[in-house]
């Protein structure tokens, strides 16, 4: 029997259902939240393997404002209660990832979630509604679907043997079961130096492969390339210690009848074109894809990214199948490798932009905003109260951001919007769009050589050429072109000063208003 009261159906109790349906419960909308399996989060489970969170915990940070203190906690879901912060369940930096389940769990149950576990969805169709049914035969619909089921299957290199060598999801953790092993690891992101890592003390050769140079967080500011805290194994690398990283493809795996590998492996940076190398155990660490196996034609969304993730627009929703949204990890093709969308502490803050989009689009209600003297002198002491403190520009920087709109009697600014929203509530008469982006080339700079130049950062004029994170303002005027104003990068991210700061960008403001038609 179908149960036809729904909203909204979100598929998945990992942070960003629970994150969407504290807000959908706060709103009073009719929604159900199905979860496969039987409590909330099974992801963390079983992930990361080795169960050392690299999302930081940071408790002390020397502030009492909240709002600043998310900028430093990666884990907690958005909520009013203060009793409702991962800080409370661990004391570790990198936390243990049954802290992260203990956590989830409590939340679902603190916020009254309406979630049904153990209803894994087997068929999504869209005969009118959307009508989804689960592994044991119920049935649901709803008006509205929302994917937050995460990247549920692992992403599988075609190299032919591929299907012979252990996948990051199922190997052992156990070192004792690598004791003087020859190891290849294919894949160079955190979960192969995770493993990798797991084994220095016990196997007798490491080898980490892949096609493409080893990333570094520290450099690209990206959270999911190399983390510091698993790069061990590099320093054994360059020490001479028989391990290595391998820059080339790996071309073919051949499991001996003996149970051991030969792999071919071709480089890219030295002399030997391809090398059949011998190993006693391969492990797939290449990441995760999102499943969409279990759309019906009618309403399969359509996919990017070598068909790893969901294509969306700027408000969440699928570009190919209307009234279908998605949250969470999933929705990371909005800023792939390079910003936080596929991580708690940025999705949070996009599953609560997509929860504004929803009551508006939906249920007429309008994007919160704040009425402001529509003067170059009130705009600017608005934008700098927001970039010193709010969170959510600080964590999805370049994806999030504050809106100016200016009407014929004074000025709306909106909090926290898909920086490339079109339409309610910005309006088509031109708005400021306030960021937190680092500079171009940023990922091209060591932030450790003390040789490469720097601008001052008092100098004002240049900020443009500023490599770390900093406010960028930008005026869109409709059919002209945008035109920015940096706010100069800080060692503290502290944009205060009257001479330095508050002065440029006013003049900014007053020089860009008397540009806009009457």
């Amino acid at each position: 029997m179908a149960d036809n009261s729904l909203d909204y159906l979100v598929i998945g109790a990992g942070p960003a259902g629970l994150q969407l349906g504290y807000f959908l419960h706060r709103a009073g909308r009719k929604y159900l939240i199905l979860e496969a399996g039987p409590g909330p989060s099974q992801f963390f489970h079983t992930f990361p393997r080795h169960r050392t969170l690299i999302s930081i915990n940071k408790k002390h940070t020397g502030w009492d404002d909240p709002e600043l203190n998310l900028r430093m906690d990666w884990n907690s879901l958005l909520s009013d209660d203060p009793g409702l912060l991962f800080t409370h369940y661990s004391d570790r930096y990198f936390p243990h990832a049954d802290d992260m389940v203990r956590y989830l769990g409590d939340f679902a149950k603190a916020c009254g979630l309406r979630i049904a576990y153990d209803s894994r969805v087997a068929r999504v169709e869209r005969p009118g509604p959307f009508r989804v049914t689960t592994a044991d035969g119920r049935t649901y619909e709803a008006k509205r679907v929302i994917m937050a089921t995460g990247v549920s299957r692992p992403n599988i290199p075609p190299i032919p043997g591929i299907e012979t060598a252990d996948l990051y999801g199922t190997a052992s953790t156990d070192p004792a079961d690598y004791l003087n092993q020859r190891v290849l690891i294919i894949g160079k992101g955190n979960s192969a130096f995770e493993t990798a890592d797991n084994l220095v003390e016990t196997a007798a050769v490491i080898h980490v492969a892949g096609p493409h140079s080893i990333r570094m967080a520290w450099r690209t500011h990206f959270v999911g390339h190399l983390r510091a805290v698993n790069n061990n194994l590099l320093d054994s690398y360059q020490l001479k210690s028989q391990n290595a990283v391998l820059d080339g493809d790996v071309k073919r795996i051949e499991r001996r009848p003996d149970g051991t590998y030969l792999v071919t492996v071709s480089f890219a940076r030295v002399d030997e074109v391809t090398k059949d190398i011998p190993y006693d155990r391969v492990i797939a660490c290449t990441g995760f894809r999102f499943d969409a196996s279990i759309f019906a034609d009618e309403c399969r969304p359509d996919l990017v990214i070598n068909d790893r993730f969901p294509a969306l627009t700027p408000a969440y929703e699928s570009v190919s199948v209307p009234d279908l949204y998605f949250a969470g990890t999933i929705t990371q093709s909005r800023d792939f490798k390079r910003g936080t969308s596929g991580f708690i502490h940025g999705f949070r803050y996009g599953v609560r932009a997509l929860h504004r989009i929803l009551e508006q689009r939906y249920h007429d209600v309008a994007w919160p905003a704040r009425h402001l003297a529509a003067t170059p002198m009130a705009m600017a002491a608005a934008v700098i109260e927001r970039v010193n403190r709010a969170s959510a520009l600080w964590q999805q920087f370049g994806l999030l951001a504050d809106m100016i709109v200016i009407d014929d009697v004074d000025a709306r600014y909106l909090e926290e919007l898909p920086h490339d929203l079109q339409g309610p509530p910005i309006g088509d008469r031109g708005h400021f769009a306030i960021t937190l982006e680092y500079g171009p080339g940023h990922d091209q700079v060591d932030p450790f050589d003390i040789e490469v130049g720097r601008i001052s950062q008092r100098d004002s004029a240049r900020a443009h050429e500023g490599h770390y994170l900093h406010p960028v303002v930008r005026h869109h005027l409709p059919g002209g072109e945008v035109v920015a104003h940096h706010i100069t990068e800080n060692l503290e991210n502290e944009w205060d000063s009257p001479e330095v700061h508050v002065e440029p960008l006013r003049a900014f403001f007053a020089r860009r208003t008397a540009s806009i038609p009457a």
